[in-house]
């Protein structure tokens, strides 16, 4: 019996069911280090309510998380977020929005299974946090794009200085976006989706 004292187990609510003309679906995750908007863009971008894990953060947090430009933020995500989106008719991409504090980074392996592609998010003012990020996508073969999400007080920089910092190859595509708006968020998606087809067509996405 369920608590509305029924015996049927209420399904879906009918905004977050997968639309019936739906053929294909596809597992995305968005990583970053803390504080990078990888909850918000979920939040933003995504067709039903989300699910997040977000906790209240505590004294306890003091001296272990770096949460060096996010003074102000009060919660933070302990285990993933999750969102969906469709991108036509027939394509849902399902969004995992990883934790972005280290202590809690063992739960990314199981959140890259599987995953046909990834968004790096980046804070221009802890460019240094993103080298560890992308090093644990290439260890695993994900492919990702890098989106630089536009704070208010970040320094900014063309896009061949951030390339040429992060470090990265000719082909990895580099957006700027605002985590906050639909569009935008919806916009790095649609150019992970472009990258990871023409890493198809070349034979390069296994």
């Amino acid at each position: 019996m369920d608590f509305n004292g029924s015996d049927t187990i209420p399904g879906p609510r009918t905004e977050d069911q997968l639309p019936h003309t739906a053929q294909a679906a596809a597992k995305i995750v968005i990583v970053g280090g803390f504080g990078v908007g990888k909850t918000t863009m979920v939040g933003s971008v995504s067709e039903i309510t989300p699910l997040t894990t977000e906790e209240t953060m505590t004294q306890a947090g003091i001296g272990v998380d770096d949460n060096f430009g996010s003074a102000s933020k009060t919660a933070t995500t302990v285990a993933m977020d999750f969102g969906r989106i469709s991108i036509t008719d027939q394509l849902v991409l399902y969004l995992f929005g990883t934790p972005g504090q280290q202590r809690f980074w063992f739960l990314w392996n199981g959140l890259f299974e599987g995953a046909l592609g990834a968004v790096v998010l980046v804070d221009t003012r802890r460019l240094e946090v993103s080298f560890d990020v992308m090093g644990r996508l290439e260890e695993r073969g994900v492919p990702f794009v890098v989106a630089i999400n536009s704070f208010p007080d970040a320094p900014r920089y063309d896009v061949e200085e951030l390339r040429t910092a992060l470090d990265l190859t000719p082909d990895i595509p580099i957006i700027e976006c605002d985590a906050r708006r639909r569009a935008s968020s919806r916009d790095v998606l649609m150019t992970l989706m472009r990258f990871l087809h023409s890493l198809a067509m070349t034979g390069s996405l296994t």
